[in-house]
């Protein structure tokens, strides 16, 4: 037994020394690194950082999303509706992120030996329980590849909690923005009801009288119909609003009120679909390198410690080379071509998308001023012709006639002032600046 116990230290000994030379791992120590690791720390030095501050530190792209920051004025009514949301959040992605974090932890400790427990039955009957290693000295950078795969899909899974993060934040505003647009509504067909109702009432009035038809009143009360309808969709309209926002935020924000500010360009950052393109590009090409290792022959040392003990060297690998191993490598081979075309694709529909907006939003903006600069006008010819109607040179339904077209130019630039506040929610959305990547 002690002979056992001397032969079974002696393997993982060699195994461990093995895998500090092993090519293409990863695994080799510098003199430096082998005073790093064997000297025993002091009170001076600092706090080793955890395996995900590490990734943190080293990773570009998780660092750059962890120093965007949110457009939204810290304050304002769009950051409050934010805030709210936010608080409420489930996180699913961050749990995936966590995962993946996990795995790239697991993955970092794969160029060191592996030792497991075989327990067989003999023929005799008897139970045979041996020690296996196995440490591998060359296998075409798989494990390198490996962990870098791992890495990458840390990366990848970071950039989804953002994507998530901003995307709900983005649905939030909208339906705010829903819901102000439906109350600012409500209150416009509010005031032309009543002003309406007055109309109706006069000509109601006239027709008694014997002054006005009877179809000129029928006429008013159909237009009257009508507004009672867009009102109580209005109505309506803003109480579902509302209602799903509730459902999403920590604590109600019925009471809430104010336009959404969102002072975002088209270069605020960039583009989340862009940052994630090029994670995956690194993950594809990460798998890439691990798929073309599994067809090559690996080296290995190991073997069993305990009834019948052997050590040896091993060759081999995952598949059986034939003929069309030299086609599949080549494929194997244009993953990172593909990858960087998909990143070219990313960064012209991202560009696409931001011109669209930044076009959409100007175009927007000059209808909203024209639609004002309108309705200052229509309201001037409402006046003239209620003068007019006073002094007995109008009509009723020349009043209701003009009244109907300031109506009209006031609901229209409510509709474009609201639509500018999507668009700038949209582009935002996109450049992923919603909210700070601290936070997130």
């Amino acid at each position: 037994m002690g002979q056992k116990r001397l032969r079974a230290g002696g393997i993982c000994a060699l195994a461990l020394a093995l895998s500090g030379c092993a090519p293409g791992m990863g695994g080799r120590l510098a003199p430096a690194d082998m005073v790093a690791r064997f000297k025993t720390p002091d009170a001076s030095q600092s706090v080793k950082p955890t395996y995900a501050e590490q990734v943190t530190a080293d990773s570009q792209i998780i660092q750059g999303l962890a120093l965007r920051s949110s457009v939204l004025p810290k304050g304002s009514v769009a950051d409050m509706v934010a805030a709210s949301v936010l608080a409420a959040n489930s996180r699913t992605a961050e749990a995936e992120l966590r995962a993946a974090t996990l795995r790239s932890k697991a993955a970092s400790k794969n160029w060191l030996p592996q030792i497991g427990p075989q327990v067989s039955l003999t023929s005799l009957g008897s139970v045979a329980a041996n020690l296996v290693v196995d440490q591998v000295l060359f296998d075409n950078g798989r494990r390198k590849g490996e962990r870098e795969f791992a890495v990458a899909d840390v990366e990848v899974a970071a950039v989804s909690l953002a994507q998530d993060t901003n995307e709900r934040v983005a649905t939030a505003l909208t339906l705010y923005t829903t819901a102000a647009e439906a109350r600012e509504n409500a209150h416009l067909g509010q005031a032309t009801l009543k002003d309406m109702s007055h109309f109706e009432w006069v000509m109601r009035e006239r027709v008694k009288g014997g002054v006005s038809d009877i179809s000129d009143l029928t006429i008013l009360g159909q237009k009257l119909s009508e507004i009672r309808a867009r009102y109580a969709a209005a109505v309506e309209r803003e109480a579902t609003s509302l209602s799903e926002l509730n459902a999403m935020s920590i604590h109600p924000l019925t009471d809430l009120r104010g336009l959404p500010d969102i002072p975002v360009t088209a270069f605020a950052g960039e583009p989340l679909i862009v940052v994630r393109a090029k994670a995956e590009k690194t993950r594809s090409i990460a798998a890439a390198k691990v798929e073309r290792a599994g067809k090559l022959p690996g080296l290995s040392a190991g073997g069993t410690v305990g009834e019948g003990s052997t050590f040896g060297l091993n060759i081999g690998s995952d598949q059986l080379l034939g003929l069309g191993t030299k086609a599949s490598l080549d494929a194997t081979a244009l993953a990172g071509e593909t990858a960087t075309r998909k990143l070219r694709q990313s960064v012209e529909d991202s560009n696409r998308d931001l011109r669209r907006l930044e076009r959409q939003i100007s175009a927007k903006s000059r209808q909203a001023a024209e639609a004002a600069t309108l309705a200052a006008q229509a309201k001037r010819n409402l006046d003239v012709f209620q003068e007019q109607y006073d002094a007995g040179q109008r009509q009723v339904m020349d009043v209701v006639g003009v009244y109907e077209t300031y109506a009209r130019q006031q609901q229209s630039q409510v509709a474009l002032k609201y639509d500018v506040i999507r668009l700038r929610i949209e582009m935002a959305q996109i450049q992923g600046v919603l909210a700070d990547g601290s936070a997130i």
